[in-house]
């Protein structure tokens, strides 16, 4: 086993919650070249991943014929010993089986499972474990088939170097006058058009009732197209401690940014997952139907780093997070700062 295809080519959260299957699989035989095939918006994430030694851009267009066979011509250049496809879909499916890859492996789902020659019966459906431990098991599958012993890994999965993450501090605690003998907390009130969002009033109280215990800076991240309802939350709150970030020299850039909070709340987001992986401490806001519980979609940080609320598990409400009740989750909420202040 030499040349090993990745693909995970949705989300960014979704891309970030294969890196312990990543390091399952580096930390077990580092000789094996792992290449990642990603759509050009997580490529930046994959080239920071330490994991990851190349990187294949997918196609932008997946229902491009032309663009569907240079994206294959470039897999099939490489000449992969195996390939694990961390999601499952036709594209996914007749790409590999194209490709002439002689191990392929995937979750056992939907009628063109049958064009992988490797699969195992996950049922994730059912949101029984995370998925981050879904992809694990895929991983351990891959090492099970190929004779090899697993070295199970450790959070962070994500390490940045030290001297730059010092400096890009700096370079906040300039931008923003962010005293940097303070806690910072990062807050994201967007939703990158894939998940559910508190309201700006419950966004509000939560911040309101932070620095009524708190003496920290409050940072609202903004991604594209989310700059107004970070400065419309800003107004609300209408403190001095809280600053608007809303512009970055791209996603490693950002990831750096994310790597100075000391503590980051959103909903299931990108950013949320990105914190994750830097097992910085963070508060998650999750709907509760089954497919998108906290169980499922929780971060990769240390399970004592992270808390999670949801609405009611009733058919009602399971969408609508407006209805958690931002002053029961700051009861829960106050104590857990404090343990990860301490």
């Amino acid at each position: 086993m030499q040349n090993l295809l990745v693909i995970r080519n949705d989300k960014i959260g979704d891309f970030m919650l294969i890196f312990p299957a990543l390091a399952l699989i580096k930390q077990s035989d580092p000789d094996i070249n792992i290449t990642a095939l990603v759509p050009h918006y997580t490529a930046p994430l994959a080239e920071l991943c330490p994991y990851i030694d190349d990187v294949i851009i997918d196609s932008q267009n997946k229902k491009n014929a032309a663009d569907f066979h240079r994206t294959l011509n470039q897999i099939k250049a490489v000449q992969f010993d195996a390939v694990i496809s961390f999601v499952s879909d036709w594209y996914n499916a007749k790409l590999t089986w194209q490709s002439g890859i002689k191990y392929r492996l995937a979750p056992a789902t939907k009628l063109f499972q049958f064009l992988y020659n490797h699969r195992l019966t996950q049922r994730r459906s059912r949101s029984e474990k995370a998925e981050f431990e879904y992809n694990l098991d895929l991983a351990r599958q891959f090492l099970v088939d190929h004779h090899l012993s697993p070295i199970e890994p450790q959070p962070p999965y994500l390490t940045l170097d030290q001297t730059a993450v010092q400096n890009q501090r700096l370079l906040l605690s300039r931008q923003f006058n962010l005293d940097l003998n303070k806690k910072w907390l990062f807050v994201h009130s967007g939703t990158g058009g894939s998940a559910n969002s508190l309201s700006l009033n419950q966004y509000e109280a939560l911040i309101k009732g932070i620095l009524a215990e708190f003496d920290c800076h409050i940072v609202l991240t903004a991604g594209p197209n989310e700059s107004e309802k970070a400065h419309q939350l800003a107004r609300m709150v209408n403190d001095d401690h809280v600053v608007i970030y809303d512009k970055n020299n791209g996603l490693q850039d950002f990831t750096y940014s994310l790597a100075c909070a000391d503590l980051f709340i959103a909903g299931s987001t990108g950013p949320l997952h990105i914190c994750g992986a830097l097992n910085i401490p963070t508060i998650g806001f999750y709907p509760s139907r089954l497919s998108a519980i906290p169980r499922r979609w929780r971060p990769i940080n240390q399970a004592e780093h992270h808390i999670a609320f949801c609405p009611p598990f009733r058919k009602d409400v399971e969408k609508n997070l407006t209805v958690i009740p931002i002053s029961d989750c700051l009861r829960e909420i106050i104590p857990f700062i404090q343990t990860q202040w301490q």
